[in-house]
């Protein structure tokens, strides 16, 4: 789908992935175009998938989620029943913002965000009581220095 972006859906998805809160008419500006070409386009990038939701971005700072934890996972569990619960377990905890499988030593990594060291303790606890972890290692982000969503168009 990439190669059948031209240059004016670049900019306006360039646009979007800053602030998607400027009205049609101040995004057609800024990308050099008119109100109804870029209504039509975001439309249609809707539709083929391109733009799955439109979202907040909080301060979690601000709203008292200082700690970001970096959860790296190992399991000697491989079979699908381990892996649903885990899943599972994933997706009912709010303070989990990314998980990924991985290729390589570690089987997965989480994101994490927490008020603080007690709170991911209380995580941690609930985490292990469900579901059979091998080994699991905690590592608390010290500065965030680059967080973006925007991919680089």
């Amino acid at each position: 789908m990439a190669d059948r972006l031209d240059e004016l859906d670049r900019k306006i998805l360039l646009q979007l992935q800053k602030d998607t809160s400027p009205s049609i008419e101040d995004i057609a500006r800024s990308v050099g175009s008119s109100k109804t070409p870029v209504w039509n386009r975001i439309r249609k990038m809707r539709e083929r998938g391109l733009i799955t939701r439109e979202v907040a971005i909080l301060d979690a700072d601000a709203l008292g989620f200082e700690a970001c934890f970096f959860v790296l996972i190992r399991t000697s569990e491989h079979d699908a029943a381990w892996q649903k619960a885990f899943l599972k377990a994933l997706r009912e905890r709010a303070e989990v913002q990314e998980a990924h499988r991985l290729a390589g030593d570690i089987d997965y990594i989480l994101k994490v965000r927490v008020p603080n060291a007690k709170a991911y303790d209380a995580f941690y606890q609930a985490l292990i009581s469900e579901v059979k972890i091998h080994n699991v290692t905690a590592l608390l982000s010290m500065e965030e220095i680059k967080s973006t969503t925007a991919l680089p168009l």
